[in-house]
């Protein structure tokens, strides 16, 4: 449940402290006065896309801070090691830069980690969500998630994929004759350049290193002469002077025995000057330097950087290439004997998914029956009496009888007044129909949805009268079981909450400022009489809110009673 929502520099807003209390929870208030800002800054704290344009003009950075219970969240929370003193703190800083940073309990995440987790807090239903009902495309999703077959669904898709990696092999290994001749004779041709080549891992390297060392020989040698020469040339060279430091050293620790660790170092140096000296002799003496050596490397070098341009690989790539373009080449050269038994492979595959799409839709068929009832019963609640829903299937008609997502088609399909044939939402429905059977399907579905918090951004579009009325007790109903925040202009909704908020604002020193604020009794009574009659508000109207208030206690006492009874 979102318990707290701390709201700062975000657009009009510049401060807002909204303290949310479990049940029905309205926000109200002129068109423009901020409700939309406090649901963008709701998403925008649950890890949705933000921008700069969110930060309030003039200043450097936004934020916006939610406080959750953390029921539903321990498992993300211990996932993703981040330790809770009894809340879940969610918080996300946007600057004015653009750049933004979230925290869950004061630990760093990223954006998408935030929205990982909020899909276990909140489930939000926007002003387009309505409209979604119109893409049959995703008719499928709903039915699917109603069903909560997810066994049977990932049997199925296991079972697709297979035949897609069947398929698609299958595909590639079908050609015709002439093609087939021209694959294998181009597959030849670079197998035996590459195979002439003889291509040895880390050639290059080791051939370049040797060239390098040819082309400054001259130097090398002088350099190499010049080091043993100071080393061991001559009567004072390096290695007889320390020789004889060695001897000095020693008569003087005869005497003064502390020096003996100074003759050590002397006698190690001696023994380093040596190997040194031995080491650079030995090294000179394997020169063998030839100009013909030089050419030849020169020449392989050249080879190797050919093949590396002409493949577009390095030497690793090349080698690599060749061991590909082998066994390319055995796989054509056994094509037939291979086709054939992906054949027979794909056709016991296809035999295994139909089996499979065959009990997806069985079990869909089923939760469709079940999804027409509650439906149905959700909407006369709703005050539709005549609705009739119904769930269309129509098989997959090419070949092999199946697609990704089954062996059928599907949409939803209703008729909203007596006497008319059943069609499809988007040429039936009307705006505040459309946003009835969302509100339905909303409350049919989060029966079985561990989410706790259900936000509704002006589900109230193209709703009045009668209809408005059964949408605010339908909205309470769902609200006895979930947490529901819901932005509305209509006051026989916000008459049903449990706590209502006023959205305003105001004008100072020429800039604009929104404020939030609880209501007790009489402020609802204000409330709605301005809803129901713009700013002039009468004793009348005041009397007609009362009364209105009154009615919304009756039929909450009632639905208290009824689960009272039912428990």
């Amino acid at each position: 449940m979102l318990n707290e929502l701390h709201i700062e520099n975000i657009a009009v807003i510049e401060r807002a402290d909204i303290r949310f209390t479990g049940g029905l929870n309205a926000l109200t208030g002129e068109t423009g006065a901020g409700k939309s800002i406090v649901i963008d800054s709701i998403g925008a704290v649950l890890g949705e896309r933000v921008s700069r344009e969110l930060v309030r003009r003039g200043e450097e950075k936004g934020l916006v801070t939610a406080v959750f219970d953390t029921e539903g969240a321990a498992a993300w929370l211990e996932a993703n090691e981040i330790e809770d003193e009894g809340e879940l703190i969610l918080q996300r800083r946007i600057g004015a830069d653009g750049k933004s940073s979230c925290r869950v309990c004061g630990v760093p995440v990223t954006a998408a980690q935030l929205k990982e987790l909020a899909a276990l807090l909140v489930d939000i239903h926007g002003q387009n969500d309505g409209r979604q009902l119109m893409d049959e495309r995703l008719h499928m999703g709903y039915l699917d998630r109603f069903g909560a077959y997810e066994g049977c669904l990932e049997g199925f898709r296991a079972e697709y994929r297979r035949y897609r990696e069947l398929r698609k092999e299958l595909d590639r290994l079908s050609m015709d004759q002439v093609e087939k001749e021209r694959l294998t004779d181009s597959l030849e041709y670079q197998i035996r350049e590459l195979e002439r080549a003889e291509l040895k891992a880390g050639e290059k390297d080791a051939l370049t290193a040797r060239r390098d060392l040819l082309r400054n020989a001259e130097k090398l040698t002088e350099a190499l002469d010049e080091a043993f020469a100071a080393l061991y040339g001559g009567e004072e060279n390096a290695l007889s002077l320390a020789q004889n430091a060695e001897v000095y050293a020693g008569r003087a620790a005869a005497i003064a025995p502390e020096l003996e660790g100074a003759v050590k170092s002397v006698n190690d140096a001696v023994f380093a000057l040596e190997d040194a000296a031995e080491t650079l002799r030995d090294f000179r003496e394997s020169l063998d330097f030839s100009p013909e050596e030089y050419d030849q490397l020169e020449s392989r070098l050249s080879a190797l950087s050919r093949l590396e341009r002409k493949y577009g690989r390095d030497e690793a790539g090349l080698i690599a290439y060749l061991t590909e373009c082998r066994e390319r080449l055995e796989e054509l050269q056994y094509a037939d004997d291979r086709q054939e038994k992906l054949k027979k492979e794909l056709s016991a595959q296809i035999g295994r998914c139909r089996k499979a799409a065959t009990e997806l839709s069985k079990e869909r068929r089923e939760a469709a029956a079940r999804l027409e009832k509650r439906i149905v019963r959700e909407l006369r609640d709703l005050s539709m009496p005549s609705v009739r829903f119904a769930v269309e299937f129509e098989p997959v008609a090419e070949e092999p009888g199946f697609d990704a997502t089954g062996a059928e088609k599907l949409r939803f399909i209703m008729s909203a007044n007596a006497g008319e044939e059943l069609g499809r939402i988007s040429r039936i429905a009307s705006g505040g129909e459309l946003s009835r059977i969302m509100l339905a399907m909303k409350n049919v579905f989060a029966a079985n949805d561990p989410v706790s918090t259900l936000i509704f951004d002006e589900i109230d579009t193209g709703v009045s009268g009668v209809a408005a009325q059964r949408v605010g007790e339908k909205l309470y109903t769902v609200s006895t079981g979930k947490q529901v925040l819901c932005v509305t202009h209509l006051p026989q909704i916000a008459a049903m909450a449990d706590s209502h908020y006023r959205i305003s604002k105001e004008e100072r020193d020429g800039r604009t400022y929104t404020r939030v604020d609880a209501l007790d009794r009489q402020g609802r009574r204000m409330e709605l009489a301005r809803l129901h009659g713009g700013e002039h508000i009468t004793e009348l109207s005041l009397a007609g809110a009362e009364e209105q208030l009154r009615a919304a206690d009756e039929f909450k006492g009632k639905i208290q009673e009824d689960r009272g009874r039912a428990e």
